[in-house]
């Protein structure tokens, strides 16, 4: 399970001494920990682990704040700032799953065009929903929304 590999990594990088990775594997597993907190919270469920999927989602949460915060700190010139946050979005990265390439992705996009019968640019939510019901968490949201947009355009 992927929080039995986390939490065996975090044990190894303190062994080793690496300070940083086991701060960002940490936090990880606090954000981990809370979700299942707010998981048995909701559904008076007594079985409080989540599953790999569940964990993923909290995963690529934590992913897409350090990619807004990269984007932020080098907004306001803190490339020290923008490098801590990237060295932590390469940590968490080794835990999601690979992405899809591009060319993957091009490919769901036009199928969902085709399957939603999207021709302009005001139809691009249904597009997006209808791709990442089938891509998950094999791609970044904002990839998906460009490819979207150019197709549409190109539609026009």
């Amino acid at each position: 399970m992927l929080n039995q590999k986390i939490t065996e990594n975090l044990k190894k990088a303190m062994k080793a001494g690496r300070e940083f990775e086991v701060g960002v594997l940490r936090m990880v597993l606090a954000s981990v920990h809370n979700k299942e907190i707010e998981k048995k919270a909701k559904s008076k469920d007594t079985e409080e682990t989540l599953s790999n999927e569940e964990i993923i989602e909290v995963l690529l949460k934590e992913a897409k704040k350090r990619k807004e915060a990269i984007e932020i700190y080098k907004k306001g010139n803190r490339e020290e700032l923008a490098e801590k946050e990237a060295k932590e979005l390469e940590i968490i990265k080794n835990y999601l799953p690979e992405e899809a390439p591009i060319e993957e992705i091009e490919k769901i996009v036009k199928s969902a065009i085709e399957k939603t019968g999207a021709k302009t640019e005001k139809e691009f939510g249904l597009v997006m929903k209808e791709t990442m019901k089938e891509l998950k968490d094999k791609a970044d949201a904002s990839v998906v929304s460009e490819i979207i947009k150019r197709e549409l355009e190109n539609k026009i």
